[in-house]
């Protein structure tokens, strides 16, 4: 997660205030996993099952692919991954160029 936004107080009432009405609008977004995650670009998924490094430092909560080069169903097999926290599986019906947004 990115974190909440810091509010300082300050002996300005009106500083305080925009403070105020910047975290009500900033920390619902920063609490969002999505804002978190990141592309990965050109990931060849083979026929059958996949490891893909998602980078992220930590277990994977979703995945979605963003483009796709071909036809291909795609699941993940995640419930049986061991190492969660650096790896997703994936299942591929074909060979697939894919870009994928993890978070």
């Amino acid at each position: 997660m990115v974190g909440k936004y810091q509010i300082i107080n300050t002996p300005d009432r009106v500083i305080n205030q925009i403070q105020q009405n910047t975290a009500t609008i900033l920390n619902p977004l920063s609490g969002n996993p999505l804002v978190s995650g990141q592309v990965l670009s050109d990931i060849q998924l083979l026929t059958g099952s996949n490891t893909v490094n998602h980078k992220l430092g930590r277990n994977l909560l979703g995945w979605f692919i963003v483009r796709q080069r071909g036809p291909a169903s795609v699941y993940d097999t995640q419930d049986s991954n061991e190492m969660q926290n650096l790896t997703l599986l994936l299942t591929s019906s074909a060979n697939v160029l894919v870009d994928l947004y993890v978070f």
